[in-house]
C-alpha cells in the first residue's frame, strides 16, 4: 500500500473518493480486468461507473479513450498489468503510476509523466502509450475531470519499492 495515494486530502475524504481519481483507479481495473478474465462483465462495470459519473454520452467518450489507453498499455507494457479488487482503497505499483502519469500529463509535471512512463513502457513503445494517455487525461480535462498533482517523490519511492507478486 501507498499511503501517499490513501491518504485524506484537505479534509475532503479519501483521494480514491474524488471523482476523477475514481475514473481512473476504477476505470484502469474494471477494464484491466476484462482483459484479464475475458468476462464482458467487468467492461459493464466500468460502462456503468463513467455512465453514473460523467453521464451516458460523457461516459461512453472517456470510456473509449480509456479502452484504448489500457489497450495500448497491454501491449507495450515492460510486465504484466496488476491491480488489486474493485473498491479496494490499496494500491498497487502499476495502479499507482498508471494515476502518476495521468495526473502529471494533466497537471503539466512532464517530469513525474515521464518517470511514470519510463517505469511502465518498454522503450521502443513509450511512443504510443505517451499518445494513449495523453488522449484520455486531455478527454477527462475537457469533461472537468483533473486529478491532483502526485509529486515525483511519491512516484520516485513508488518506484523503488520491490515488486510484489500479481496481485490480479
Amino acid at each position: 500500500m501507498y499511503p501517499h495515494l490513501t491518504e485524506s486530502h484537505g479534509g475532503n475524504g479519501c483521494y480514491f473518493d474524488r471523482t476523477p481519481e475514481k475514473l481512473v483507479l476504477e476505470g484502469y481495473r474494471r477494464w484491466t480486468a476484462g482483459f484479464e478474465t475475458g468476462s464482458v462483465i467487468a467492461w459493464e462495470m466500468a460502462f456503468g461507473l463513467y455512465s453514473e459519473l460523467l453521464g451516458s454520452r460523457n461516459g461512453n467518450r472517456a470510456l473509449s479513450e480509456l479502452s484504448y489507453f489500457i489497450r495500448t498499455l497491454r501491449h507495450c507494457a515492460m510486465c504484466p498489468l496488476k491491480t488489486f479488487p474493485f473498491g479496494s482503497h490499496h494500491v498497487c505499483r502499476e495502479e499507482c503510476l498508471t494515476l502518476g502519469l495521468i495526473a502529471g500529463l494533466q497537471n503539466c509535471d512532464m517530469v513525474a509523466a515521464r518517470t511514470c512512463l519510463n517505469a511502465m513502457a518498454c522503450p521502443s513503445r513509450q511512443e504510443d502509450v505517451e499518445n494513449a494517455a495523453i488522449t484520455f487525461a486531455e478527454t477527462l480535462v475537457e469533461l472537468d475531470q483533473v486529478l491532483l498533482p502526485i509529486p515525483k517523490f511519491a512516484i520516485d519511492d513508488i518506484i523503488s519499492r520491490p515488486q510484489r507478486a500479481s496481485l490480479h
